[in-house]
């Protein structure tokens, strides 16, 4: 479950590459009912790429009970078991719309051929990411003076920062052990280092240190990591009724998780294929965005995370600091909540 990384300098080479999917993906799509809008036949399938997050599983029911097509939305699915790998074809221009964080849309916004333009918030990191340390060291502020293992850059990374913000230190207050972060979590349940900063399901490893506990995690940050729904400028310009159409069919899929949870939940455990305990844990870590938080997310309500504004401003800073981008895209241009207040309207 690799996601959330910034590696923008791999993009000369991922225009190169041919999308890679699971075998396991797309069944063929039911056809349209008799009175759904006219675009949903019509025209090129909006390509749009998800991958193994919880607050992206959704999409899988939009496909298995036909509520694309009941918005008019001609989609194309297509599951990525690799996530950097889904963010490297939308740079690319081989999909039309993405599932990804917004550090990531600002990582690559100003490489990708189409444009990168974050439309919806699907969920909110409530937990999945943690910062955890060893025995005897008992808050972020321990953490001073210490070893940390993790890969640089990616959300682990500005979730640390944030911590160690808050606790009134800097990133150079610790040493950073640079490694991919399934081996950075390996390294800290082999007494290797003193701390670890990552994702589920890798923090469940550096948890089997004995004496290692939970020190942060993006639930004590809400608005720090955003998961989105990204599309293309070029489909914005070209086709916003079938944008339109993805926002709309995403608050249906909420509605028939409310109303009937007990089918989404197979929908989207059978998609993800993960036992019903991982199921469980993955979600409660996830939080999902009603339209209200997607309305206030998109506003400029303040210096706080939860401000989408405001949290890209201080992503952006963090990757130009770390020297992971040259310099900041147009931060303004890669957050549209056109659609969301539509939806809102015709409510």
């Amino acid at each position: 479950m690799k996601r959330r990384t910034f590696l923008p300098t791999l993009f000369a080479f991922f225009c190169s590459l041919l999308i890679t999917v699971s075998c396991a993906q797309n069944a063929p799509q039911a056809d349209a009912p008799a009175d759904a809008p006219a675009s949903a036949t019509a025209g090129e399938p909006v390509k749009l790429g998800y991958s193994s997050w919880a607050g992206w599983w959704p999409w899988a029911i939009a496909e298995e009970e036909g509520l694309f097509e009941k918005n008019g939305a001609n989609v194309e699915l297509i599951w990525f078991d690799g996530y950097l790998e889904s963010i490297q074809s939308l740079a690319a221009g081989q999909l039309d719309a993405n599932s990804q964080t917004l550090n990531d849309t600002i990582s690559f916004a100003g490489d990708a051929v189409n444009g990168m333009v974050a439309v919806l918030v699907n969920d909110n990191s409530a937990g999945n990411d943690k910062v955890i340390g060893a025995e005897g060291i008992d808050t972020v502020a321990d953490l001073a003076g210490k070893t940390v293992a993790l890969e640089e850059g990616v959300v682990g990374d500005f979730l640390l920062s944030l911590a160690l913000e808050e606790a009134g230190l800097t990133r150079d207050a610790v040493e950073i052990k640079n490694l991919e972060t399934g081996a950075a979590a390996t390294a800290f349940a082999a007494e290797q280092v003193d701390g670890f900063a990552g994702w589920v399901p890798f923090w469940e490893t550096a948890l089997s240190r004995e004496g290692s506990q939970e020190l942060a995690s993006s639930a004590d940050f809400p608005g720090a990591i955003p998961d989105l729904l990204v599309v293309t400028q070029k489909l914005i310009d070209s086709r916003p009724d079938q944008v339109q159409a993805l926002v709309n069919t995403w608050f249906d899929i909420l509605a028939f998780i409310e109303e009937n949870p007990e089918r989404a939940n197979e929908i989207m455990a059978k998609r993800a294929s993960v036992s019903d305990t991982e199921f469980e844990k993955y979600t409660e870590g996830t939080k999902i965005f009603t339209l209200d938080e997607n309305l206030e997310a998109f506003s400029a309500g303040g210096d706080d995370m939860k401000y989408m504004p405001y949290a890209s401003q201080k992503m952006a800073e963090f990757m130009v600091e770390l020297k992971f981008i040259p310099e900041a895209p147009d931060l303004e241009a890669i957050l549209d909540d056109q659609f969301i207040k539509a939806y809102t309207a015709k409510k």
